[in-house]
């Protein structure tokens, strides 16, 4: 299981448990899992927001799965945004998916692709 991994495997996600709340910033090169609530800003390579998930500040991440609520921006290359999902704020994209939502109140704004258009 992935949750339980040694000082060798350096890929451990962070998790905040329903029930935790935690104030302040989080910023790894890893995965985040947020079932209970994060009032700061989050920097992560994978953010997972469960459905009893709640975030209030801004995101950076490559891929964002929102099952619960996120108050704030986003900015993210691949945001999956999940049945039951809420946000507020601007969420930044390379690729949206979203399934039957009616959460969102937000402003979507996607962002160009990096690489030069090729021929």
């Amino acid at each position: 299981m992935l949750a339980f991994t040694n000082s060798d495997e350096k890929q451990s996600p962070t998790i905040i448990g329903a029930g935790c709340q935690l104030d302040g910033n989080i910023k790894t090169d890893h995965t985040v899992q947020i079932h209970g609530t994060v009032n700061g800003d989050i920097s992560a390579s994978t953010l997972v927001i469960g459905r009893g998930g709640s975030v209030t500040g801004n995101i950076h991440a490559q891929t964002l799965f929102l099952h619960g609520s996120l108050q704030g921006d986003a900015y993210v290359n691949v945001a999956n945004i999940l049945s039951n999902a809420k946000m507020s704020g601007t969420l930044n994209y390379k690729t949206l998916n979203i399934t039957a939502n009616t959460g969102l109140e937000c402003k979507l704004a996607k962002r160009k692709d990096d690489k030069k258009n090729e021929k």
